[in-house]
């Protein structure tokens, strides 16, 4: 008679020793990946720091996220537009730290006066100070840029996701309803739809933006859920019987974010200068509310007698939105395999 094996005993001590019978296979491989898992380090196996398995210490595989965090590290252009983001950020939340006055005092007296002791940037037309002015009108320009990007991140990556994800009458109702908020250019649409409001607070200039500029990060979306459904651990997942809720958060969703990001990061700094340029035709926000667009507006007439009111406010846009689109190109090249 044949030899009977022996009875096989369960993984102990880091050996795996796999049960035979229905399922073996599947036995096997798990019994293999809790050997990997609990395999001794280089240095506990007699072999020096740095030989040929590593330094004596394992090493966890390095995800997209570390990888690209070490990549912004040592990028100088994401440093020094971080440090100006942040130094937005602060003067927005307590634009005091740094200017005492009070942009709405004005004094008729000093319009148009160039620069003085404590008023280095000199006074506008109605004799307000334009540093201060300048200073203030950070906080309203950061916020609308970062309300109109959270707004637009999370509609469009949740439309555009489900689109791309279930597919079929979805992904195609929601494909015409972006194709024709497309063809809506972004001024005329806030000539038109703006022009109504009465209100001078920023919230229906963010709802505008978001209104807008949904499609594009839904598409953005859209095709990064359909790139990453295909890939062979959600087939897996699906075919171990994994809800469509499991699949798409812990599988699709955070392979899937990282275009919705860069996106969202350079769209920050155009949403700004969208609502510069609304507020310059008078359409966005309206006085008293301090913007950097209402500041440009209004000193674009005197802009041959005194310039400095023009200046400042256009300088300080301009450096907000290039900061931001610095920081997404740097993001970018971050997040992007292709471009290692």
């Amino acid at each position: 008679m044949p030899e009977q094996p022996e009875p096989l005993e369960s993984y102990e001590e880091g050996q795996a020793i796999a049960p035979t019978g229905a399922g073996g296979a599947s036995d096997l491989a798990t019994a293999e990946g809790e050997t990997l898992e609990q395999r001794p380090s280089a240095a506990a196996g007699g072999l020096a720091p740095g030989g040929p398995l590593g330094t004596g210490t394992d090493k966890k595989p390095r995800s997209l996220w570390s990888d690209a965090w070490r990549d912004l590290r040592r990028n100088p252009i994401f440093i020094i537009s971080s440090l100006v983001i942040l130094f937005l950020v602060v003067i927005s939340i307590w634009p005091q730290l740094i200017a005492s006055g009070d942009p709405l005092d004005c004094d008729l007296s000093k319009a148009q006066e160039g620069s003085q002791p404590g008023h280095p940037f000199g006074f506008n037309g109605q004799g307000c100070d334009v540093y201060t002015r300048t200073v203030y009108g950070a906080r309203t320009s950061v916020t609308v840029g970062v309300l109109a990007t959270l707004g637009v991140a999370v509609l469009g990556g949740i439309l555009g996701g489900l689109a791309g994800f279930f597919g079929g009458a979805w992904d195609g109702v929601l494909s015409r309803i972006t194709d024709v908020f497309f063809a809506i250019p972004v001024v005329l649409g806030g000539l038109v739809l703006l022009s109504v409001v009465t209100s001078s607070t920023v919230w229906p200039v963010i709802g505008f933006m978001v209104l807008l500029g949904w499609p594009q990060l839904s598409r953005i979306a859209r095709g990064s859920v359909i790139t990453a459904k295909q890939n062979d651990y959600v087939q897996a997942a699906r075919a171990l019987g994994a809800s469509n809720s499991r699949m798409m958060l812990r599988h699709i969703a955070p392979n899937a974010i990282a275009p919705v990001i860069v996106v969202a990061t350079i769209a920050l700094g155009t949403y700004i200068a969208l609502e510069a340029t609304l507020s310059y035709l008078g359409v966005g926000l309206k006085p008293p509310t301090v913007s950097w667009g209402i500041d440009i507006s209004s000193a674009s007439q005197y802009i041959r007698n005194a310039p400095h009111m023009l200046l400042w406010p256009a300088g300080a846009l301009a450096i907000t939105v290039l900061a931001f689109i610095m920081l997404g190109d740097a993001v970018r090249d971050a997040l992007d395999p292709k471009l290692r």
